[in-house]
């Protein structure tokens, strides 16, 4: 099997050099260069902050693991100057189509409209994902990343947190004033802080196989209930970069791991649905579903994110895409309270408001899970009963669940407005920003550019009418209008925002909509500021 590993060395750090008792502090510390890691540490690196990364291992690129990325993802990895990297490197799909045996029941499309500058989904292997952003890193010197460093204790102080790492060098200390545990689903830092997961672990098995071939399918998610090749089961067919697709196959729950696994027994499997065997195994995995996350993200000055802090089945790309969403979330409002711009308590928005994008993603992936591989007699009749409706009514077609995939989070939450204003449309407060095409003098621009351009603090989007709302000083704004630097030449964005003149939407450092208003006023864009940072 083709491996694709990049290795990096260690390096001894001045750190190391300090007495036993004189611990080196930094005000983050952030724990596992996967995705999550390497995207929070370059976050906080372009809001000015400091951050030592350590990883334990010294290499990226043990199987493709996470393949499909959504939107939003792609939105934020391009404002840490990566996304259009991804994009040309991955493939782009958007088209979904369910089959039952040999017939198509329906398909679906994930952005049917035009005017966004990210497409629905990418699929990448996660190695290249991880290194995009470890080279993005490397052009950032408020990244310090330390591979082969593994925290081997923690201990919590009053205003601190003292860590013990390992090294080929031997042991040192580091004192950081918080620690983000990014270190995945076998978190070590989750049981040195005494928490653990709660929820379901699926008996049923699934068996993950990258293949490399040359093959006709189109570029879409296809997915199966009981397809002729593998009888009583389900299948899932994904096309990735350089000609590698990536094959889930359902497998009963007794099934023996260590067996199915050897390439000899997939095989056969593989060569059944394709109907040829000339491909190349690329990677080869068995995983069970778990769907469990920690009662809480934040103990003490340790916070947690990604899969160190919650799990869902890999079926519609919730996984790592959240983990994201984790990071965009907490980086600015760590940031701030690094700056003492913000109290302590906007750290608590994170855990109350990740949290309950966790329930989420667990609710959806269970239900999936449900539906995929039911476990009761009720459970399967119900399938059944679905499967025979759908190919002919609308709403047999809703109720299919091969894995609902990954859309942005919608907080419910005190530091989300209600609205004042009567709307018919727009995003509402606790929503993630629509994306739009605008005019620029510079030429056709997007309005995720625009709010990228304008810093990585609040900003202010207002639809021109007269004189320019004055906004507190942290407050940045984007001026849509008929003359001047960005136009709605399409009128997408005024349908998009359900604008008329005069209307603006205050929009957080991560793109979410904070408040918005029909007449705005210095007054009431203040007073929603100092809400959404817990200023106020």
């Amino acid at each position: 099997m083709t491996q694709h590993t990049s290795q990096f060395g260690y390096r001894r750090h001045p750190d190391q050099e300090r007495p036993a008792g004189n611990a080196a502090h930094h005000p983050v510390v952030v724990v596992g260069a996967g995705p999550v890691g390497l995207s929070l540490a370059i976050d906080l690196a372009q809001r000015g902050e400091a951050v030592v990364l350590l990883d334990d291992a010294d290499r990226i690129g043990e199987g493709s693991r996470a393949i499909c990325f959504s939107k939003r993802s792609l939105e934020y990895w391009d404002r840490l100057g990566v996304g259009q990297r991804m994009v040309d490197k991955g493939v782009v799909w958007s088209v979904g189509k369910i089959f039952h045996g040999d017939r198509q029941l329906y398909q679906f499309n994930l952005l049917p409209e035009d005017g966004h500058k990210m497409p629905a989904f990418i699929n990448l292997q996660q190695f290249y994902a991880e290194a995009y952003l470890v080279d993005r890193v490397k052009q950032l010197p408020g990244v310090d990343l330390r591979w082969r460093n593994k925290v081997t204790a923690l201990e919590q102080r009053n205003d601190h947190v003292l860590l013990s790492i390992e090294t080929p060098d031997g042991p040192y200390r580091l004192s950081a004033a918080y620690v983000v545990a990014c270190d995945g689903a076998r978190s070590s830092l989750r049981g040195m802080v005494g928490a653990d997961f709660q929820g379901q672990v699926f008996e049923d098995q699934f068996l993950i196989a990258d293949v490399r071939m040359s093959a006709e399918f189109p570029t879409e998610r296809w997915f199966w209930f009981d397809p002729p090749f593998h009888s009583g089961r389900s299948a899932l067919l994904h096309r990735q970069p350089d000609d590698v697709w990536r094959i889930d196959l359902q497998l009963s729950p007794d099934a023996d791991a260590a067996v199915e696994r050897r390439p000899e027994n997939v095989r056969p499997r593989i060569a059944r649905m394709l109907g040829h065997d000339q491909f190349e195994f690329e990677w080869i995995s068995i995983y069970k579903f778990q769907c469990r996350r920690m009662a809480r993200f934040i103990h003490d000055r340790v916070i947690f994110a990604g899969d160190s802090a919650h799990q869902v089945s890999p079926f519609g790309a919730r996984g790592a895409n959240s983990g994201l969403e984790d990071a965009e979330n907490l980086a600015w409002k760590l940031a701030r309270v690094l700056r003492r711009q913000s109290p302590e308590k906007l750290l608590e928005s994170y855990h109350i408001e990740r949290s309950l994008a966790a329930d989420e993603n667990i609710r959806e992936s269970t239900r999936s899970t449900d539906f995929m591989a039911p476990v009761t007699k009720q459970e399967a009749r119900l399938r059944k009963a679905v499967l025979a409706l759908a190919q002919d009514t609308d709403f047999g077609k809703r109720m299919i669940n091969g894995g609902r995939l990954s859309l942005p989070s919608v907080y419910e939450t005190p530091l989300s407005t209600a609205d004042v204003d009567s709307w018919h449309g727009g995003p509402r407060p606790g929503t993630s920003m629509p994306d739009a095409p605008l005019r620029a003098r510079g030429g056709d621009t997007f309005l995720t550019d625009a709010f990228c351009a304008a810093g990585k603090t609040f900003t202010l989007l207002q639809f021109a009418n007269g004189e320019a709302i004055e906004t507190p000083d942290e407050v940045a704004t984007i001026r849509i209008g008929k003359q001047g630097d960005l136009i709605d030449v399409s009128g997408t964005i005024g349908a998009r925002y359900d604008a008329q003149p005069g209307a603006a939407y205050l929009f957080r450092p991560d793109g979410y909509v904070a408040a918005r208003f029909r007449r705005p006023t210095h007054a009431a864009i203040e007073a929603a500021y100092k809400r959404a940072c817990a200023a106020g």
